[in-house]
């Protein structure tokens, strides 16, 4: 008797799922929450306190009614054989159309493309919710439906472009990689991550923002000086149009070797008037780079992906999978995706993994700000931040520790005050 594959994976699926919502319903009790933490008393206003938690509440319903209805979605979709049937499907309309139906690159090519139209349908009326109801009711959203729709179009758009090629590349060395293949994919995928990352911020990202180098000033003068302390590779600075779509605030930075550049959102600049404490998050910032976050996390995604490549080859011939799932023959791109729905159990404990790794990471960049005399700077910056982005201000511990790359705020201003004690 065949193992029942695909009934094992709907059972993780909706396992975890379970597993997924009673953390939700954990975070969700902490939301209702009518106190602050001890910790954050005096320091975040009640009224912003209570706006954070309308705001969260508000996010964890809505949270509740999308992942039900992703999880029925793709349950049915996997046991009722739609990817199966859509698969046939493509090859049919190839046929139509006067294309070639043997081709396995054009197939995959048209089942990706359906897949994706399946999936901005299916998304779109959560995407309308979230953006133009929750976010605009607690005053975040700042674009138009115009722009909304136009992102969602430049998307698509990219999609079509950047798509073909690099699935055509996948299918290839997929049928052609022989006892190599792990290698071979992992090389490509390497590969054109680096060129992703050299590209993006040049001529991808300027299609959806509006990227202006930081005028002359003080604060210019701050981040220089500071990347200068460092021997931070600093060769742009630039101020994002971000409240052009969100009052939402952030801070980032990118570049290889010695062509660096760091990105505020204008936002940002708006909500932290005192300009040291911007000055201090970027000083947290470049603690990541000091530290080698940043390389140790492009490392360990390069070894996943390996591995997971590796992994991909010990099923991509077991005939048995295939066919549980309905399908009578073995393409690159179906073994690809239901390879992914096989390990799940195993991308969730990964995920735990990286995400504990992350929030130390955090809490080392912290105490490297801390060192360098922005302690005072980094603690209001923070407090500021989670203000004015109306972050959660009560967490559950064991959802934290699942979900969260950075700790919650009441843990990283306890870790500034014990390295404060510790100098005293």
């Amino acid at each position: 008797m065949a193992f029942p594959y695909l009934e094992a994976v709907i059972g993780i699926m909706i396992l975890s799922y379970i597993f997924e919502s009673y953390l939700d319903l954990r975070q969700h009790a902490a939301h209702k929450l009518p106190n602050l933490p001890k910790t954050l008393e005096g320091v975040i206003s009640q009224e912003k306190f209570e706006k954070s938690r309308a705001y969260s509440l508000d996010k964890s319903y809505f949270h509740f009614v999308h992942e039900f209805f992703t999880i029925v979605t793709d349950s049915m979709i996997l046991y009722h054989g739609i990817l199966p049937w859509f698969w046939k499907k493509s090859a049919e309309f190839l046929l139509v159309v006067g294309l070639n139906a043997e081709s396995e690159i054009w197939q995959t090519l048209v089942f990706l493309a359906g897949l994706m139209i399946w999936s901005q349908i299916t998304d779109l009326p959560f995407s309308l919710y979230s953006t133009f109801v929750i976010e605009a009711r607690h005053g975040f959203n700042k674009q138009t439906v115009w722009l909304f729709f136009r992102d969602i179009f430049k998307g698509i758009g990219l999609s079509l472009l950047l798509g073909p090629p690099i699935v055509s590349a996948l299918v290839v060395i997929g049928k052609k990689g022989g006892p190599y293949l792990a290698i071979y994919l992992w090389g490509f995928m390497f590969v054109l991550s680096i060129v992703m990352m050299t590209l993006y911020p040049i001529l991808i990202a300027p299609l959806f923002n509006k990227f202006t180098p930081l005028p002359e000033g003080e604060l210019r003068e701050g981040i220089e000086k500071l990347a200068s302390s460092l021997k931070f590779p600093l060769k742009r600075l630039y101020v994002v149009d971000g409240s052009t779509r969100s009052s939402h605030s952030n801070a980032y930075m990118y570049g290889f070797f010695n062509n660096k550049r760091i990105v505020l959102y204008d936002t940002l600049i708006q909500q932290c008037k005192n300009e040291e404490e911007i000055v201090a998050v970027i000083a947290h910032e470049l603690g990541h780079w000091k530290l080698n976050h940043t390389l140790y996390s492009f490392v360990a995604v390069q070894i996943i992906m390996f591995l997971q490549f590796g992994g991909y080859t010990l099923v991509r011939k077991l005939v048995g999978l295939f066919r549980s799932f309905g399908f009578d023959t073995q393409p690159v791109i179906i073994g690809l995706i239901i390879f992914q729905h096989t390990v799940i159990p195993l991308q969730h404990l990964l995920s735990f993994g990286i995400n504990l790794v992350s929030r130390s990471f955090e809490f080392q960049a912290d105490a490297f700000a801390k060192k360098l005399g922005y302690g005072a700077a980094l603690r209001a910056g923070l407090v500021k931040l989670q203000e004015e982005n109306l972050s959660a201000m009560n967490t559950d511990p064991w959802y934290s520790a699942y979900h969260y790359s950075h700790p919650p705020l009441v843990e990283r201003l306890a870790a500034i005050d014990e390295l404060e004690k510790k100098e005293d």
